[in-house]
């Protein structure tokens, strides 16, 4: 019953995440109840993996209580939105350490390339106004592969 409801779960944060992407793509904000319902889940989640309140529980609300300061900083310096910020903080609640250090990684290297890719436009446009990067689309496809390796596949094959 449990390996049902991971893989159910795990399907819906991919979906929610496929959501965050087309808001942010099209309107540049990833809905705060869209983020609240990934955080609100996360005990669900926890309750499905099998973690442990202590440490467990613990390792993940710490985790995503840092990540969230973290990335307030970004936000602070105008270098990332706050739907993007509470999105990483949120993940941070849903992914083993490991698995979230993994993201974070794949999630700064497709940023960067969707930087550079957004800037060449604005270059080729010509376009003067302000760039303003969809990295839920980033954090997005950083999450699928590494949620789908370690919940999906792991538990289906």
């Amino acid at each position: 019953m449990q390996t049902v409801l991971i893989g159910i779960m795990a399907g819906g944060l991919i979906a929610a995440l496929a959501y965050a992407t087309w808001t942010d793509i099209r309107s540049r904000i990833i809905p705060n109840p869209l983020n609240a319902g990934i955080a609100l889940s996360a005990p669900l989640w926890w309750w499905a993996s099998g973690l442990s309140p202590w440490p467990g529980m613990a390792i993940q609300l710490a985790l995503g209580g840092a990540a969230l300061l973290v990335f307030m900083g970004a936000f602070a310096m105008g270098a990332m939105g706050g739907g993007d910020v509470k999105l990483i903080a949120a993940l941070g609640l849903w992914l083993l350490p490991l698995d979230f250090f993994q993201m974070i990684v794949w999630m700064s290297l497709g940023g960067g390339l969707l930087t550079f890719g957004m800037l060449i436009w604005k270059w080729a446009r010509k376009n003067e106004g302000q760039l303003e990067i969809p990295y839920g689309v980033a954090i997005a496809a950083a999450t699928a592969p590494v949620l789908a390796e370690r919940y999906i596949y792991h538990f289906t094959g």
